[in-house]
Formats: C-alpha cells, structure tokens, sequence
C-alpha cells in the first residue's frame, strides 16, 4: 500500500503530433497487439490511438514492441468481442512528443470518470436495480497563477481560441503518470482575491479514456 502527495507533480500538454501510421490490425487481448508495419517506435513511446473500437480512440498509450512491425498497446484490454468486435480495431497512431509544462499550477480538480447507472423498478420487485452502463466523461480544471507574459501561457490561449485538440500528461512525484486527450479552454481575464495571487482557469474535457500508469 503506498500513498500519494501532489507537491512535486507536474502537467504538461501536447499538440505536437508526428505522421500518422496506419494500423491493419489490433488483437483481442490483454493487452491489444497492433499490427502497424515499419511504426519505428521504442519501449515507453506514448501515442495517439485513432481506431475503430469507439471504447478505445481518442486515447494517449504507452507501448511496447514486439518487433519492427508490431507492438503492444499498454493497458488496453481487448479481450472482450462485445466491446471489441473482431477486426474491427483499425485505425491510425501517431508518436506524442514536444511535452509542454503548463505553468505556475495552484489546484487541480477533476469532475466524471465515476461510473454511470440506470435504474430498473420491476414491478414484482420493492427493491430497485441500478444496472452500470459505463462511466462519465471526464474533465479537469486547473487554477493558474495568472502572467500574461508567460510563452507557456500565450500557446494555451492559442489552442484554445482556435479549438484545437491537445494530450495532456501529469506526472507524480511518486512516478505514476496519467494522459488524456481532448479540448482545453483558457480563461484569459484573471480572478482577484484580496491576499491570494491572481488567478485564471484551464480546463481539459477528454474525448478517451483516461489512462494511468505506474512510472
């Protein structure tokens, strides 16, 4: 058992993207074998899967290869043929790189990624059911330190203003890193507070799953 703190964590966020490879075939297993020939990738490379497998896109992987043609997709599951029909896991990747710290972070809070119900009343039964049917979409906001002068700062507007689809990372200090993917909005007029420093808000709603790993 072991325990986390937020002191020492990073966020960083992502819009830079190399070529997409074409992926031919992704296996039902734990974890899914994608076939993608000549992919160029190493150990530990993170990606952008594009597939068919709606429960599997828009999602930021680490990978494992296997050989010059295939490699192994990090904590995807695709055992289940109900939720990852044969075949039909297709699709693009693309190499994350150019990570970018998003500055001067003061708090973090996440809102869904609980899981999601619907209830059943029969009418020969008093009591309820609640039946699960996945989980909620996930978003995060974080409170910056406003400096309107900071580079950092200036791309987030950026991307922001222009819609645009960014992966984000955090890393703990105990080593433990967490992705997604999907829209970031930036305030870009501070909030004042007597005796705290100016603030503004960033917020990512993710498209995917969000993923965790180890280190």
């Amino acid at each position: 058992m072991a325990y986390s703190l937020p002191e020492g964590s990073s966020q960083q966020f992502a819009n830079t993207f190399a070529s997409a490879k074409t992926i031919t075939a992704v296996t039902n297993a734990n974890p899914a074998v994608a076939t993608c020939a000549s992919h160029g990738y190493a150990t530990g490379d993170e990606i952008l899967l594009a597939s068919g497998w709606e429960d599997a896109t828009d999602s930021v992987y680490k990978i494992e290869t296997v050989d010059a043609n295939s490699f192994k997709i990090l904590g995807l599951d695709t055992s289940s043929t109900s939720f990852y029909p044969a075949g039909s896991g297709t699709g693009t990747c693309q190499k994350i790189s150019g990570w970018t710290a998003i500055p001067q972070v003061l708090t973090i809070s996440a809102s869904g990624g609980d899981a999601r119900f619907t209830d059943v009343n029969p009418l020969a039964k008093r009591n309820g059911i609640k039946i699960p049917t996945g989980f909620n979409a996930t978003s995060i906001t974080l409170s910056l330190g406003f400096d309107a002068t900071n580079a950092n700062y200036k791309t987030m507007v950026g991307i922001a203003r222009t819609l645009s689809k960014v992966a984000f990372k955090q890393v703990l200090s105990g080593g433990s890193v967490q992705y997604g993917y999907g829209y970031m909005s930036v305030s870009e007029f501070p909030k004042l507070n007597n005796n705290q420093v100016n603030t503004v808000d960033a917020a990512l709603t993710f498209l995917g799953r969000t993923m965790s790993y180890d280190s």
